[in-house]
């Protein structure tokens, strides 16, 4: 059966959502993936392991972004090509990127757990889980080449207009994490250590099964031995796409990251307290995450063909449906927090701390429907230096100064350190709407210069 979506005719937002609906699947699943650790850790461990585990897997989370962000240029150069019905490249695109993930998933295999102690130090891990946060960083980052090669697999499909082949490979993985982590951490009572190799081993298992579905699959373009080689043009053009968005979720990251040391430093109940928050979030953000990924395939398919009008289209109705599930998002993070973080921890405080944070990315709900469809109609435009940079604004010039100023101010709450959440998202809509207004102005010029 041939894959993929072609976005470039036909109606809009059907196949849109026929798209976005796989994804948000995808998304949900990955996020019951690393969700699973901290729910059966924080069930059949103790605190200091749900430290360590939320640290140390926001920290794999980071190093997995910039992976994935990577791997974005190449979905955006698949959609481009394939939009300007280049399927002979498409075959040299994918080869070349196989080479240079491979590559970068050896160099991070030996530089992580080298360098596990300084990160647990640096993220200010609390003296109870810090050897448990270092574990955790080894583990899981000697294993950097499978993660890669996870990843890599749902970006090249996500290009070409799949996003089932994705979601198969998300479902193999999220059922054999939970199986790893039933039987590491419930059963022999591994702790840490059972969640870390858990995860490695479901990902390994996910990479071997879905690469064989795929050698069965006829993909839209040629894929053959001789493609798999370093070709510098295309090497050149996937890092110019891929780098600033890359970056861009780098440093956003970095920026959470720099949160989570500052409440790490505040004590081991409100470590454990947003670790658990940043779980749920995962879940609350999905719907936008969906129309995200989505939009840049949609928007660079038909960037590609030169139907700017049916992308800005595609976007209108993404914003439109991600908002009504904004809404419910809002409702149910900002007034039932402490049920959705029961879920994941059994002690009270730290429910009623994660509940306390999570009224700020409640907030954030009614504002990410708008950011998100506009990140993802950016890098689909291949306008990724602008993500880059009102990316980084936001994180630097918003987060990480509001988090901290609140983190000084008695008495300390976990609701005000979360507002830099949604500040940070005022301000990133706002200059994302600016530049659309001159976007769409460029083009109006343009139609009447041709006119």
């Amino acid at each position: 059966m041939k894959q993929g979506i072609d976005f470039t005719t036909g109606k809009i937002v059907a196949p849109l959502l026929k798209f976005a609906g796989p994804v948000l699947l995808a998304l949900f699943l990955q996020a019951m993936y690393g969700a699973v650790d901290l729910l059966v850790v924080g069930k059949f461990s103790s605190s200091a392991d749900v430290s360590a585990v939320s640290t140390g897997s926001q920290i794999m989370m980071t190093i997995t972004n910039l992976i994935s962000s990577l791997c974005m240029g190449m979905t955006v150069l698949l959609g481009h090509r394939l939009g300007e019905k280049k399927t002979e490249e498409c075959g040299r695109i994918v080869g070349s990127g196989l080479l240079l993930f491979f590559s970068l998933g050896i160099l991070l295999s030996i530089l992580i757990p080298s360098f596990s102690v300084k990160l647990a130090e640096i993220m200010h891990a609390p003296e109870e889980a810090f050897d448990l946060t270092a574990w955790y960083l080894r583990i899981c980052g000697a294993a950097s080449v499978i993660i890669i090669a996870y990843n890599l697999i749902g970006g090249i499909f996500r290009g070409i207009g799949d996003s089932n082949t994705p979601l198969v490979t998300v479902l193999i993985a999220c059922i054999a994490n939970i199986a790893g982590d039933l039987l590491l951490v419930a059963f022999f009572h591994m702790g840490t250590r059972g969640a870390a190799i858990a995860t490695v081993a479901a990902q390994l298992i996910s990479v071997l099964i879905s690469c064989a579905r795929i050698s069965k699959m006829t993909l839209p373009f040629p894929l053959r031995f001789r493609n798999v080689r370093w070709d510098g043009g295309i090497i050149r053009n996937i890092l110019s796409l891929g780098t600033p968005i890359a970056l861009q979720d780098l440093l956003v990251s970095i920026s959470f990251l720099v949160i989570m040391a500052i409440v790490n430093s505040i004590g081991l109940t409100e470590s454990a307290g947003v670790g658990v928050a940043e779980k749920v979030c995962a879940f609350i953000m999905l719907v936008p995450s969906a129309f995200m990924q989505s939009m840049s395939a949609f928007v660079a398919q038909n960037r590609g063909a030169g139907q700017t009008d049916r992308a800005f289209q595609g976007f209108r109705s993404a914003v439109a449906i991600s908002f009504v599930f904004g809404v419910v998002m809002f409702y149910t993070a900002f007034f039932h927090g402490d049920l959705l973080s029961g879920i994941f921890a059994k002690d009270a405080p730290v429910i009623a701390a994660s509940a306390d944070y999570l009224k700020a990315y409640g907030i954030d709900c009614l504002l990410t429907c708008f950011l998100f469809c506009f990140v993802g109609f950016y890098n689909g435009m291949g306008k990724t230096n602008f993500v880059m940079v009102q990316g980084i604004l936001g994180a630097f010039a918003v987060r990480v100064p509001v988090s901290y100023l609140m983190s000084r101010w008695n008495p300390v709450s976990l609701f005000h350190i979360g507002l830099a959440t949604p500040c940070s998202t005022i301000l990133q809509i706002t200059l994302c709407c600016s530049y659309l207004i001159s976007l769409l102005r460029k083009q109006n010029t343009q139609k009447g210069c041709i006119t």
